[in-house]
């Protein structure tokens, strides 16, 4: 049986990455993807001089954290990615939740909410 999963984009400043990570690992999110994107939003990038001449920067630098959750509240993980990423100015981010359909653990096959647990006991290795 599948149980219900959701995937959760969070889309921020680059600085506050290891405070976020830290936050969602204290309430159990151990699964975690993190790029590094160019975007822009309601700021619509901004300028930069560079040896005296103007340059507009349409893109600005942010992160992105990729999670899926099933046994863990979205609210909570909403909860403390806007207590810890929240400072009132423009450049915050934002957070964008969807419904999945499944997931499949390759190694094993497992599907739905048991493709994203952890299995007890099992030892993890480094994979290079």
């Amino acid at each position: 049986m599948i149980g219900m999963l959701t995937k959760i984009e969070i889309i921020t400043r680059s600085s506050k990455l290891d405070e976020l990570l830290g936050a969602l690992n204290r309430i159990g999110v151990l699964g975690i993807t993190v790029s590094q994107v160019f975007g822009c939003g309601l700021q619509k990038g901004h300028r930069e001089v560079y040896r005296g001449k103007a340059y507009d920067i349409n893109l600005v630098p942010k992160i992105k954290v990729e999670t899926v959750v099933s046994e863990i509240p979205v609210e909570r993980v909403l909860e403390i990615c806007e207590k810890v990423l929240r400072t009132g100015q423009f450049g915050d981010g934002k957070i964008f939740v969807t419904e999945l359909k499944d997931a499949v653990r390759i190694r094993t096959g497992q599907r739905g909410d048991d493709a994203i647990r952890d299995i007890p006991g099992e030892k993890k290795e480094a994979v290079s």
